[in-house]
Parts: structure tokens; C-alpha cells; sequence
């Protein structure tokens, strides 16, 4: 089993990293924030410590250690997703603090993932591994070639360079090993050509970052706008290459949906929680205000924290009725699902969906389908209610079947007693990343060090209330 092949390697030697300068870090305009008010109780600690270390086993029982990648799920026959990558990146850093695995073992496996992005082919070819410095969203685990027909994934590539950029942060040593990271970092970074995929319509998506391309059909018809998870992307592409970034981001706001679906919690909406995760994993949003969010009086951190009391009250009024939804059962993201197999009466059960819940008047494809990740996930914007629903779901629905070899299954649903029988990569990083945001802010600490994201922020205008 994978999981003995893990026990032998958290013997190896475990160093310390040095300490983060702060007297640096209080320099920047953009800085690390400081650690949560929520103090966490043993018990918690020891709780979260469970969730958050079993998770991380999947970043190493599904990891290829000959390139570097890491599978989409846990499926024999399952693909490697980038972004599933980019969110293992910071987990080996994290195993390392947490002495789960030794920091040369961390620094080992991180080097050899940029290394065979680095390396790999980047061309037209309807097998290369990526094209203008991004990367397919799916890859073959022993080839590393595009798989599934899969498209050049602006987000995907996104995620992935944001484990990069941590690691250029936090591989800080003077050692061959950590070098090599630094340095094969920033050619990641820096070959990133975000001008390709900038788009030029007569439609709302004019000026924003396209979705994807396929070297058979082209261009994806669909830009990112509106509030999801891709605003890391234009952050990011601000400091790149992208011209004339503000028209971009400019074209992301202007969709923005607020609403208030519950007295108190207006926010700007987007269902599926992963879309106030993914960025939140890697920049501290606390006290950043850009000019939408300026207006409404809010920063993004608070916005992620209405949508995670959004989703607890909408299971409380339970509008369809599922067994199980409560105060302390609740999480609707995306995920796998029972499948139409299940289907009965008139209710419809679907396989793998976006679903999500921002209110009841804002509903994506909820069929009684819950993932942990969407309560993990959402940790540091509500621990409050986060630790005690993934302590009810835990103690109430673990010993049933949804604790297996990494933890707390992808999904589940209690009207149909169902259980995923498989995990995703991209729901177990932010099980991992967040519940360590929670417990040191060592992600956030280290990612907003990079210059690249103080110069991002800085061009799209983001400031502190002060500087406003």
C-alpha cells in the first residue's frame, strides 16, 4: 500500500527552515498579514492535524517521483491534472514544517516537478506537453504528454505557477538542490506569454484572459469575467507580460453578480466554493481593496467569508429537502457525484458537477451532494463553523465511508447513503493549504513575498484602507 511507502520516508532527517525575515516583509507594500484571531483549543489542533495529514498522503501515494506529477484522482487510469500539481508544490513544504517528510525530500520532489515542466516539449504539436510557457490541463502520469484532448488551460497553468512562485519563496537555501528550484522557477515564470491569450472580441469578453486553446480548434469562445477563482490569474498577468492589464481586470469586474441571499451576508456570488478558495490559498486577501470592493466597503477575505456562512444557512433552510443538511452538515463545490443510476421519483443525481449554492435563488446542480473540501477549504474564513461541521461529518459519517487512506472522501450524500469512492487532487489541496493558513499563514507568508505578485497587485491598484 502507498501509505507504507509514506511511513518509511517520514523517517529521513527533518530540518528547520530559517525563520521569515520580518522586518523584510513589513517593508512591503503587499505583506503577509499575521496570523488568524481564531485561537485554536488542543483538541482542534489535534483534529485539524488528522484532516490536514491525511489529506497530504494523496500528494505522495499518487505522485510519480520519476517526473513529478501527481494523478487527477485516485483511478489506475486517471490522468495528471497541473493544477492538482501547482496545489502539491506548497504540501511538500508543508510535510516538511510538519515533519511528515524531511525538507531534502520536499526540495527533491519540487525540483524534480519544475524541472520536467521546465524541460518538457512547449509547441503546436497535438502531444506536446504545453505551448507559450502554459501548460495542458491534463497529462499523461508516464509521458507527460497532453491527454483527454485536453485544453491549454490558462487556469490550470495558473494554479500550477502559483505552487511554483511559493517555491522560489520558500526554497530559500544554499544548497545545489534549492538553487536549482529558484532558479528553474523563474524560467517558469518568466516564459509565460499571457499576451496569447488576450483576447479581442465585440462581445463582453473583450480584453479579458481567454479560458484555453486547442492547437485542433483554437481560441476558447469564453474569457474569464465575473468573480470566480481566476482573479490569481490576472494578478499574475499584470506583472507578466499582459498589456494594458487594468483594460483586462477592468473586463473581469464589470460582470461582478452582489447580492445579499441572506440579511447580512451581501457578497459578490459565485456558487461552487472552490471559486472563493483557490486564489485565497495562495494571497492574503485581508485588507486588500481594489476599486469594486472599495465601493462595497469589504475586502475579498470578508466577500469568502459571507459566501461560507451563505453556504451554512442555505443547508439549514434546505429548500429541496435532503437528508442530513443541517448547521453542522453542509458544503456544496464541485465534485464528484452518485450518478443517474440513482435517479428516483423525480429526483436526478448527476456524476462529477460544478455544483454550488449562493442562496436559494442562485443554485448549481445541488442534489443532496456534499464535498468536505468546501468546509476545509473555506477553514480560515470561518472556523467558527468550519471545525464543528468537519468534526459532526467526521465522527457521524466517517465510520459509514468517508474516511478512507487520505482522509475525509471527495464527496458524499447522505439521502442516497453515498460515498465517493475516489479523491480528487484539486479538493485535497485546499484541505491541506488552508487548514495551514489557519494554523501558521506559512502559504500566505511565503507567496506574499514574491515580487512578482506586489508588482500585480500594485498595477491593478489593490491598497490597504489607509492607502485608498
Amino acid at each position: 500500500m502507498k501509505i507504507i511507502f509514506f511511513t518509511v520516508i517520514t523517517s529521513l532527517t527533518f530540518n528547520l527552515i530559517s525563520c521569515t525575515d520580518n522586518s523584510v516583509i513589513s517593508q512591503q507594500k503587499f505583506s503577509y498579514q499575521g496570523e488568524l484571531s481564531y485561537k485554536l483549543s488542543a483538541d482542534e489542533e489535534a483534529f485539524l492535524d488528522s484532516i490536514q495529514r491525511y489529506a497530504f498522503y494523496y500528494f505522495f501515494g499518487e505522485l510519480n517521483p520519476e517526473n513529478g506529477l501527481v494523478r487527477d484522482r485516485t483511478a489506475e487510469w486517471s490522468a495528471s491534472s497541473i493544477a492538482a500539481v501547482g496545489f502539491a508544490i506548497p504540501s511538500y513544504a508543508i510535510a516538511a514544517e510538519r515533519n511528515w517528510i524531511s525538507r531534502d525530500s520536499a526540495s527533491q520532489i519540487v525540483n524534480t516537478i519544475l524541472k520536467f515542466f521546465l524541460n518538457s516539449e512547449q509547441s503546436t504539436d497535438t502531444l506536446a506537453t504545453g505551448y507559450k510557457g502554459f501548460y495542458y490541463h491534463f497529462l499523461n502520469m508516464k509521458t507527460g504528454k497532453r491527454d483527454y484532448n485536453s485544453e491549454l488551460s490558462t487556469i490550470d497553468t495558473g494554479l500550477l505557477i502559483a505552487g511554483v512562485i511559493f517555491a522560489r519563496q520558500y526554497f530559500d537555501r544554499d544548497n545545489e538542490i534549492e538553487k536549482s528550484i529558484r532558479e528553474t522557477a523563474d524560467k517558469l515564470i518568466d516564459r509565460l506569454d499571457w499576451n496569447f491569450f488576450r483576447m479581442k472580441t465585440d462581445d463582453k469578453y473583450n480584453n479579458s484572459i481567454c479560458m484555453g486553446w486547442k492547437p485542433e480548434e483554437g481560441f476558447h469562445k469564453i474569457g474569464w469575467i465575473g468573480y470566480n477563482e481566476a482573479i490569481l490569474l490576472y494578478i499574475m498577468a499584470a506583472a507578466g507580460n499582459l498589456e494594458n492589464p487594468v483594460e483586462s481586470y477592468n473586463a473581469w469586474l464589470s460582470s461582478y453578480d452582489w447580492r445579499e441571499p441572506y440579511k447580512g451576508y451581501a457578497h459578490v456570488v459565485f456558487p461552487p466554493m472552490f471559486g472563493h478558495q483557490y486564489s485565497h490559498m495562495f494571497i492574503d486577501f485581508r485588507n486588500l481593496y481594489d476599486s469594486y470592493m472599495s465601493e462595497k466597503g469589504i475586502d475579498y477575505f470578508e466577500n469568502s467569508r459571507r459566501a461560507t456562512y451563505t453556504q451554512q444557512l442555505y443547508a439549514i433552510e434546505n429548500p429541496s429537502g435532503w437528508v442530513g443538511y443541517d448547521s453542522l452538515c453542509w458544503g456544496i463545490t464541485a465534485c464528484d457525484g452518485p450518478g443517474e443510476k440513482y435517479n428516483y421519483d423525480n429526483k436526478k443525481f448527476l456524476g462529477y458537477a460544478g455544483r454550488g449554492t449562493s442562496g436559494p435563488d442562485l443554485v448549481f446542480f445541488d442534489d443532496g451532494t456534499l464535498a468536505p473540501t468546501a468546509v476545509a477549504g473555506s477553514v480560515v474564513f470561518a472556523p467558527e463553523i468550519c471545525i464543528p461541521t468537519l468534526k459532526n461529518i467526521t465522527d457521524k459519517y466517517g465510520p459509514k465511508g468517508l474516511w478512507s487512506n487520505y482522509g475525509l472522501l471527495d464527496a458524499f450524500n447522505p439521502t442516497l447513503n453515498w460515498f465517493n469512492p475516489e479523491y480528487i487532487g484539486i479538493d485535497q489541496g485546499p484541505i491541506v493549504i488552508m487548514i495551514e493558513n489557519l494554523r501558521t499563514g506559512l502559504v500566505w507568508k511565503y507567496f506574499m513575498k514574491d515580487p512578482l505578485i506586489q508588482k500585480g497587485l500594485e498595477k491593478l491598484k489593490f491598497n490597504y484602507p489607509n492607502n485608498k
